[in-house]
């Protein structure tokens, strides 16, 4: 149904003229166009309603649905999605999801949602829409009883199972949700999906065997799916099969989002046969702050193959990634430059696996400006205890709905964090940016904030090397850090992303970083006792 609804316009479209006479098709491509533009108004009047009911189609009304969505419509929106959706498959209104959360109006879903299902109560596929929503806002109990209700109308549908194991995963009761994936395999034993969805339970769980084992029957059966084969890279990763866990991890570019450059001048494998001297590889930034930061300890050892290493990445980093030992240019924004061969950052520990360098340059491989450094250490002189810096969140971005699940249960409130303030000997300094950091008032001692004066990473880390210690949650904070080699406690949820291994407090990648991980999903206090503990035998030891 996607692919009719909302299939992608032609790039030259003929101007709307004579509208009224215009083909269906035509008006939607002309609609599809104005959207594009934001001009909802202008959309809805090409879209409006045809002449001669009998050529209409499907499509048309979805576009309408999507103008009158823009333009908060949500009765008239309503019956438009209802006249787009067929009766089977999912309802029209679930396509319309993603184009919300692009347009930071997720919740505005919810009173749309609530229209839709007055005028068809017992729509499953509703219910399904409705939860899905809730799901991502966080509302489980309000989801939880939806998905129930529409497994009631239509027992065993298969996406209602998987939002309802999502949702059990979510809310932590992992056996749940490995419940339902294994009735889904059991009643399709050809579908590869369930499987996958187990392996990545367990592995988040770190049951690494079992993962593997459920991996081994998944993967020949869809051998070239990119899903399947990436979600198996980050197992092999989490159980420290480094070398082929980064092999599989290049399965992701064919999933959308990871590069538009040209995978035949993608840097291969570093080999005595591969001669760099003088060429120009273009280092690229691919996902989040954070693997900039950890990935590049890469650069060095690519520079000392002869290579011009020519980083592209973001401006907030830009300042730190000139200083890296190898770097001939760093750029922001812009167009594509020349280049030999490119390389996103997450490709890099895949180029040097089988080489001395597999975990790039030692600790530390970043450095902070020696300016902003001095004028921070003149500023702090006269603090003589123990400088803790204290990060408690990460950035939500709601506008990725992954991102947004996953920073929910690596984060945590600041009011959490509140025993630390009972530690004699130390002082405590913001290094939290964005919404969170309106939650200072709540740390029941003094918490010293300087980040309004820090604009970038680069200044951040100028801060950063006058502390002592850097307290965070797996987040960005802890990259530039642990790049900076300064004293580490991450504080880490249950199930716990791929680079920090298993059942581990230490990690290769930063050796000055102690790994303190929640016992019980969702809970973080016996992580900040055990934190405490620590902060009080460094600030005796200080």
């Amino acid at each position: 149904m996607s692919a009719s609804l909302d299939r992608p316009a032609p790039e030259d479209p003929a101007p709307a003229t004579e509208n009224d006479q215009a083909s269906p098709s035509a008006r939607l491509t002309w609609a599809q166009h104005a959207l594009a533009r934001k001009d909802a108004e202008e959309a809805l009047a090409i879209a409006g309603a045809s002449t001669d009911d009998t050529t209409e189609i499907p499509a048309l009304h979805y576009v309408r649905a999507r103008a009158l969505f823009h333009l908060y419509r949500y009765a008239e929106c309503a019956e438009e999605l209802e006249k787009a959706s067929a009766n089977v498959g999912p309802h029209a209104i679930a396509l319309l999801l993603d184009e919300a959360v692009s347009m930071r109006r997720r919740d505005d879903l919810l009173p749309l949602l609530e229209i839709c299902r007055r005028r068809k109560p017992d729509d499953a596929r509703l219910m399904d829409a409705e939860a899905t929503v809730l799901i991502q806002l966080a509302r489980f109990d309000e989801a939880e009883l939806l998905l129930r209700r529409s497994l009631r109308h239509r027992p065993g549908n298969r996406g209602t199972l998987n939002l309802l194991a999502l949702l059990l995963t979510e809310t932590g009761r992992f056996e749940g949700a490995l419940a339902v994936m294994h009735d889904l395999r059991e009643s399709d034993p050809q579908d590869w999906e369930p499987i996958c969805n187990m392996a990545c339970i367990l592995s988040s769980l770190g049951r690494m065997e079992e993962a593997a084992n459920l991996y081994r029957q998944a993967v020949p059966m869809a051998p070239k799916d990119p899903r399947l084969r990436l979600n198996h890279s980050i197992t092999m990763l989490k159980s420290g099969r480094m070398a082929q866990g980064w092999a599989e991890h290049e399965w992701r570019f064919g999933l959308p989002g990871h590069t538009s450059m040209p995978l035949d001048r993608l840097l291969p494998n570093i080999s005595p046969s591969l001669d760099l001297k003088g060429k120009r590889v273009l280092v690229t930034q691919e996902e989040g702050l954070g693997d900039t930061l950890m990935y590049l300890r890469y650069i060095p050892p690519l520079a000392r193959t002869g290579a011009i290493v020519h980083i592209w990445g973001t401006e907030t980093l830009a300042a730190i990634c000139e200083r890296v030992a190898g770097v001939t240019e760093v750029q922001f924004g812009g167009e594509t430059p020349e280049y030999d061969y490119h390389c996103p950052f997450i490709s890099l520990p895949r180029a040097f696996s089988g080489t001395p360098d597999a975990m790039g340059a030692p600790v530390p491989y970043l450095s902070a400006d020696r300016r902003k450094a001095e004028m921070w250490r003149q500023r702090l002189q006269d603090d003589r205890r123990f400088r803790v810096g204290l990060v408690w969140a990460g950035a939500a971005r709601p506008e990725d709905t992954a991102a947004l699940m996953v920073d929910r249960q690596r984060s945590m409130p600041l009011a959490a964090l509140a025993p630390l303030a009972d530690i004699e000997g130390a002082s405590f300094y913001s290094l939290q940016k964005d919404r969170p950091a309106e939650q200072i008032p709540d740390f029941p001692g003094e918490l010293i904030n300087f980040m309004p004066e820090c604009h970038t990473m680069d200044d951040t880390a100028a801060l950063m090397v006058n502390l002592d210690i850097i307290v965070s949650v797996d987040t960005s904070a802890v990259h530039l850090a642990g790049g900076l080699g300064k004293p580490v406690i991450m504080m880490d949820r249950i199930n716990n992303c791929w680079r920090w291994l298993h059942g581990r407090e230490d990690t290769p990648w930063y050796p000055q970083m102690t790994i303190v991980r929640q016992t019980r999903f969702g809970d973080w206090s016996d992580v900040v006792e055990r934190v405490k503990q620590r902060l009080e035998d460094a600030v005796s030891a200080h």
